[in-house]
């Protein structure tokens, strides 16, 4: 794509128009600074896909100009795609102490730890990437440790938020830096990249600290067990939670590899405050009164395999739920998930659960959102006062609704720019424009393979979990291409053998009767022996059921 030497192209390679994968990216003439590496969960029609991260391809194709990956907090939808990253771009990684405490565990588990350079900064640190030198500010979330990037490039400065809210009681006392973000402001922002997650939520998001009130109200009233399952990375939530533990001496287990992984990571150090002795092993909670019990678990989002959701379909191999228990679901079901959580709900209720969750506390929600409302967002305008404005981090009509809001304080329609993945904005002499396009999408992760699974793949799924499949098996002769045996044919997901003898019998024929057409006619290439097999008894079975299940002919010769 062709550059001027001293214009500054800003781009999204995930991120924009969807929740998660984001992956930021600021380039200065030969020199690229790429913010957060995330992931994001599978669509519905994604079958059997685990995970999906953004495409590197742009960023393979000039990785002699990648300075470096700046993580602004720790949390999967930043931080989950930067081991498969790494493995394609020898880069260092620069994030505070949390956050790399995190990163450090992806990347041990991936084999790259020892090869990647780690750097730790914190929101007075400094660091020169090539021509641009990139300052942060601290902002609260729902993790400790989350900074702004302010990128000084030579057009100007350039301000990614991060995840943020402004929230005056945080668990942990760490307010947001207003003083610094109005200074960054007054300095004078080119540029300004926005969380736009909560656009659409009016007025501001309530403080952390309000969930522990309500977490305690539940805690004293509660005579059970209590379950209490939310964010793996939500660290303040688990603060209050080991707090109102302690304070109603009930004893600790944690249950979910990723919730264990984040407390051991968090107590090492120092973000985590957990009483000795409180933390105890799963079997020992059955040696323990109902009312001394608390469960920690993964499963907010409802996820198939997650601890709470096996626990709900009395499927774990440890706990079961009781009636009398209190499950308590702190956290909002992700765009998409809605239906996942619910039935989950449902499950544990019918079990004879007491069920809480969202806003539905009895004295408070147990649930605050990590991102700023309306007010908020107007408020971060207003400190960094930006003269253009790119909207990121959420679905397309919050990116357009955030864009409203930055036009009520006063940025004009035209200095926004509402972007998809790949779209570029081109800054040059002080002035915005729309770029060309660079190369983005989506890489799918099935198990162990990385991107080896694309739209083929996905729509033969998508075609077999519909109609299910035929196999039809036929060996011919190689002298004279005679039927020696068949055509056999086996049926998965179609139609129940036993049930459609008939049907299946006339699916032989028609099998039989096409082979000797083609023989006849002299047509003995296998793909067209196949593709008549298919066209022939596809349609018979379209006539009779209604249903297009995959046809896989195998054709031998002997």
């Amino acid at each position: 794509m062709a550059k001027s030497n001293h214009s500054v192209l800003v781009f999204a390679l995930g991120g924009v128009g969807e929740i998660g994968k984001n992956m930021y990216v600021v380039q200065s003439g030969d020199d690229i600074v790429v913010i957060d590496a995330g992931l994001k969960f599978p669509e519905e029609e994604m079958l059997g896909i685990d995970m999906v991260i953004p495409d590197i391809t742009y960023l393979e194709e000039h990785r002699d100009k990648v300075r470096g990956i700046i993580i602004t907090h720790g949390h999967e939808d930043h931080i989950g795609g930067l081991s498969y990253v790494l493995k394609h771009l020898k880069v260092p990684v620069y994030a505070t102490k949390l956050t790399l405490g995190l990163i450090d565990a992806k990347l041990k588990e991936a084999g790259i730890l020892n090869e990647t350079k780690r750097v730790l900064i914190n929101s007075d640190s400094e660091v020169v990437l090539g021509k641009m030198k990139a300052t942060f500010f601290r902002v609260n979330h729902s993790i400790p440790d989350c900074v702004g990037v302010c990128l000084d490039t030579p057009e100007g400065y350039i301000v990614h938020t991060g995840d943020f809210k402004f929230d005056q009681t945080p668990v942990n006392n760490q307010v947001a830096d207003l003083a610094k973000m109005a200074m960054i402001g007054d300095r004078g922002v080119l540029c300004l990249l926005s969380d736009s997650t909560n656009a659409e939520r009016p007025g501001f998001t309530g403080s952390e600290r309000s969930v522990g009130k309500a977490l305690m109200d539940v805690f004293s009233k509660a005579s059970g067990r209590i379950v209490v399952s939310t964010f793996a990375s939500n660290v303040h939530r688990i603060q209050q939670v080991v707090d109102a533990a302690a304070q109603f001496n009930r004893k600790l287990t944690v249950v979910g590899r990723s919730m264990q992984n984040v407390i051991n990571i968090s107590r090492d150090l120092g973000y985590l405050l957990v009483p000795e002795g409180l933390i105890v092993e799963i079997d020992e909670i059955n040696k323990l009164n109902a009312e001394q019990v608390v469960i920690l678990s993964t499963g907010s989002q409802g996820e198939p395999m997650s601890a709470l959701t096996r626990m709900a379909r009395s499927a774990h191999r440890k706990i079961d739920i009781l009636p009398g228990d209190t499950v308590i679901i702190a956290a909002t079901p992700i765009p998409g998930n809605e239906k996942y959580v619910a039935r989950t709900i449902d499950q544990l209720s019918r079990i004879g659960a007491d069920v809480i969750y969202g806003g539905h506390g009895p004295n408070g929600t147990v649930h605050v959102s990590g991102h700023g409302s309306q007010e908020e967002l107007r408020l971060m305008l207003n400190l960094m006062k930006p003269k253009y404005f790119i909207p990121v981090h959420g679905e397309y009509r919050m990116l357009k609704t955030h864009a409203l809001l930055a036009e009520q304080v006063g940025i004009p329609e035209e200095n926004t720019f509402l972007l998809d993945n790949g779209d570029t904005v081109e800054f040059s002499g002080g002035k915005a424009r729309y770029g060309g396009k660079v190369h983005a999408g989506n890489v799918l992760i099935d198990g162990l393979g990385v991107g080896d699974v694309g739209n083929i793949v996905l729509r033969d799924r998508k075609l077999l979990s519909q109609d299910g499949i035929l196999v039809v098996v036929v060996t011919l002769s190689k002298q004279n291409g005679t039927i020696l045996s068949g055509p056999d044919i086996i049926s998965r997901g179609f139609v129940y053998v036993r049930e459609s003898e008939e049907l299946l019998d006339e699916a032989n024929r028609i099998v039989t009767q096409t082979l000797v057409k083609c023989m006849e006619e002299n047509v003995n290439e296998w793909s067209s022996l196949k593709n008549n097999v298919k066209e022939s008894l596809g349609r018979y079975l379209y006539e009779q059921t209604r249903r297009r299940p995959m046809i896989l002919p195998i054709i031998m010769e002997v």
